[in-house]
């Protein structure tokens, strides 16, 4: 199965795949005005997914379709995913509860893809364009300082530790988290 996070299935084409069996996509990305939610609605335009997660929608059902709509972007099933829902995949995964109260302590939509594969039983996982050392986005070129990079590293580095049947396709990544 291939899942993919905000912008990033724009590289499914490179793939051969018409569309992700399942998408994360942070809130903000349906109608908010920043470079990077620009930037997702642009590359997702006309484009369709499986199964759609929106992660911490803070409007109703009906304002979420509307949004998803404005930019022609289409799924099988939405569903959202509230703050204690993806709290409970945290700590399901990891062991202890995190609260994301603050930048450092915040994952990205990714990591919340990983533990969504591994909750699910995924006998491997394999990421490519998690890298918590870089900047910036695949589906733009604005190099955009990633908030959760520190936390995604220290998550990642537990998995593998943990012995969980974690890949990655990107080279740098897996010289740098092991």
């Amino acid at each position: 199965h291939v899942i993919s996070a905000n912008g990033t299935q724009n590289v499914d084409d490179k793939w051969g795949s018409d569309a992700p069996d399942a998408t994360f996509m942070q809130f903000n990305q349906i109608e908010g005005q920043t470079t990077n939610a620009l930037h997702v609605r642009q590359v997702l335009r006309g484009k369709r997914t499986g199964l759609l997660y929106v992660v911490r929608w803070p409007k109703s059902t009906k304002d979420l379709r509307a949004g998803l709509a404005a930019f022609d972007y289409t799924y099988d099933t939405l569903r959202i995913i509230h703050r204690y829902k993806r709290m409970a995949m945290y700590e399901a995964v990891m062991g202890k509860l995190n609260l994301e109260i603050d930048d450092d302590m915040k994952f990205s939509n990714g990591i919340t893809a990983v533990f969504y594969a591994i909750l699910n039983g995924a006998r491997s996982v394999i990421i490519t364009g998690i890298d918590p050392q870089s900047s910036g986005h695949v589906y733009n070129n604005s190099n955009l300082k990633r908030l959760h990079a520190g936390t995604d590293g220290q998550i990642l580095q537990t998995l593998i530790a943990r012995g969980y049947p974690l890949f990655t396709a990107d080279i740098d990544v897996s010289n740098r988290i092991g």
